[in-house]
């Protein structure tokens, strides 16, 4: 019987071709990253005046994109680390997933700061001339090593899979098995090696926790250590991690239920799955709220001429719309919705996941655009547009491209590998049927 059982769990779990809904979304996310492959080139070509950005509003969606994308990836560490090292079993079903929408948000993050230089021929200047008193330099050593962390976070738990897969030749093709033998052909499944396995995931996920906290912590501090009002607050290290565990948790359950319906997942990613991911997104939720009340009751309450502009514009003025969209549905509508029990359903945690996610974004474009637009000295003698930032159409494309391409990371990895964990799953079915046995 155990044979059976194990069996179906491969078959199950096996990477399946895409059928035509499948074909469909990859050409459609093709098409949006060949259009903001185009968007780049004009900006390249005819330079950053292409954009909406100007003197004052010197940084646009471009930034707004990068915070999105260092703010997600922060689940991997999330689910992957905190979760493992916590014995918490239940997430096992998730834990490729959420390492997989790591490293591709952190890829793009990467991506989308060389595309915001207006001269990014002039890159290996950062390498070669910079310095140590520099944030930026402190994000570029934190990204680099939360890259590769996460990428060995991916690739250790996945090796005995790849033996799975090599023994599975007819049903996945030659092509991939070429992959495969590539990626874990010395993978026998010998005790040392699992051994060893397991002692290198253990230490990375214990790295991995410290090295999170540093990448957003970095990447607050290029906003916090200077005296511009909406930015100068000793808050906003908390600040961006709580926000960056609520958009990483929302986009895993947001990917959970995509996978459980379009390749059948069902008995793998159950209802369970969702209660427990949506009882944590209240929790964080509630978290963010807090820090954001934290964030603006404080100048709000000492009312600094230029922290009063700030404050106006985002409550009442110009940027009111966007903010309130973006606390509503990043937290007030997700809580409303996940603290009831039948509101942890796969469906309505989907849509409270998607909330987040959008909510998030627009939220991270708040971070950066009204600050730019508050300097400390009057606007004067400036052209109409420097008053003003609304991005692009250029912008735009390279932006939603930069999302597209997460998304086809994310989608052809769940093409060539199984996006569940086959080994860790059939081990820990054996255990569960053991121990009822």
């Amino acid at each position: 019987m155990e044979s059976i059982a194990k069996q179906k769990i491969i078959e199950d779990l096996l990477p399946q071709k895409f059928g035509k809904a499948g074909k469909i979304w990859v050409g459609a996310l093709l098409f949006i990253c060949a259009i903001g492959f185009f968007a780049y080139y004009r900006q390249l070509s005819k330079g950053l005046v292409v954009t909406g950005m100007r003197d004052y509003a010197s940084w646009g969606i471009y930034i707004s994109n990068f915070v999105f994308f260092v703010a997600i990836s922060l689940v991997g560490s999330l689910i992957t680390a905190v979760l493992r090292l916590s014995d918490v079993h239940w997430s096992t079903p998730l834990t490729r997933i959420a390492e997989i929408i790591a490293v591709s948000a952190i890829t793009f993050a990467s991506i989308i700061i060389i595309v915001d230089m207006g001269r990014p021929d002039r890159f290996y200047n950062l390498f070669l001339h910079g310095r140590l008193q520099s944030p930026i330099v402190w994000d570029v050593i934190v990204i680099t090593t939360y890259f590769f962390v996460s990428l060995l976070l991916l690739y250790f738990p996945m090796l005995p899979d790849l033996a799975i897969l090599m023994k599975f030749k007819e049903k996945t093709g030659a092509g991939l098995n070429k992959i495969y033998s590539f990626l874990g052909a010395f993978w026998k499944n010998t005790p040392v090696q699992i051994h060893i396995s397991e002692k290198a995931i253990n230490l990375l996920s214990v790295t991995i926790i410290p090295v999170a906290f540093a990448i957003h912590t970095v990447t607050s501090w290029l906003f916090a250590t200077t005296y511009r009002p909406g930015w100068d607050s000793t808050n906003f290290g908390a600040y961006f991690i709580s926000g960056a565990f609520l958009v990483g948790a929302g986009g895993v359950v947001v990917a959970m239920f995509v996978f459980r319906k379009a390749y059948h997942l069902e008995k793998y990613i159950t209802d369970s799955h969702f209660d427990k991911m949506g009882k944590v997104l209240v929790l964080l939720a509630l978290l963010y709220l807090y820090f954001n009340v934290n964030e603006f009751l404080v100048p709000a309450f000492k009312m600094k001429k230029p922290e009063e502009e700030h404050l106006l514009g985002l409550f009442t003025g110009e940027f009111a719309t966007v903010f309130w969209f973006a606390i509503t549905t990043a937290m007030i509508i997700p809580i409303l919705i996940l603290l009831f029990k039948k509101g942890r359903k796969p469906l309505p945690a989907f849509v409270a996941g998607c909330l987040v996610v959008i909510g998030s974004w627009f939220k991270r474009y708040l971070i950066v655009t009204p600050t730019l637009l508050h300097p400390f000295l009057p606007m004067q003698d400036v052209p109409a547009s420097y008053r003003h930032y609304f991005p692009s159409w250029e912008e735009w494309a390279i932006a939603i491209g930069s999302l597209a391409g997460a998304l086809l990371i994310i989608t052809l990895f769940a093409r060539i590998f199984p996006i569940i964990p086959i080994q860790e799953t059939i081990t820990e079915t054996e255990q569960h049927e053991n121990e009822n046995a």
